[in-house]
């Protein structure tokens, strides 16, 4: 009579098989898990980025020519950017400002534009046609150029040209 079950090679054969299936479902778990949160900060940032660039591209687009030189610093300029704050008149007439302090962005009344998961490296600011004549006769053009940086080892370089609205040629 001859006895039925697995012998110790057998045993040893099967928990080997065993252990390699569960860690390669285990591995392919966690990457797949670790590529999840890398694509939700990347999303996460590129929403942020994205709402930061409209609302300013939105404000700059409307901004009016400050004669007196009251939120420019100086006459008959339509932006001003000097230590890390872009200042223009908006469509009322007020002084509004965009700023980088620390490595947040912040508007006139100390609001942060980004959240605190997000980390701005650069903001650089380049103007043509802010002053007019004799200077140039271009219609006034603000390139913003933002690094930013967010969680899980995700950052974004994000830049773009926004001209004013109204012309303002030869005023």
């Amino acid at each position: 009579m001859r006895n039925k079950g697995f012998t110790l090679i057998e045993m040893v054969v099967a928990v080997a098989v065993f252990s390699l299936l569960v860690g390669a479902t285990s591995s392919i778990f966690l990457s797949s898990i670790k590529n999840q949160k890398q694509s939700l900060a990347t999303q996460e940032i590129l929403d942020q980025t994205s709402y930061l660039m409209e609302y300013m591209s939105r404000a700059l687009r409307m901004a009016k020519k400050d004669m007196a030189g009251s939120c420019t610093g100086a006459a008959k300029l339509n932006y001003a950017f000097a230590g890390q704050c872009l200042k223009f008149l908006n469509y009322n007439g007020a002084c509004q400002q965009f700023c980088l302090e620390g490595a947040r962005l912040k508007d006139e009344n100390g609001n942060y534009l980004t959240s605190a998961n997000l980390q701005v490296a650069n903001f650089a600011v380049m103007l043509s046609g802010a002053s007019q004549p004799p200077a140039d006769y271009l219609q006034p053009r603000v390139t913003i150029s933002l690094n930013v940086a967010g969680q899980e080892q995700t950052s974004i370089k994000i830049q773009t040209t926004v001209s004013q609205r109204n012309l303002d040629i030869r005023k």
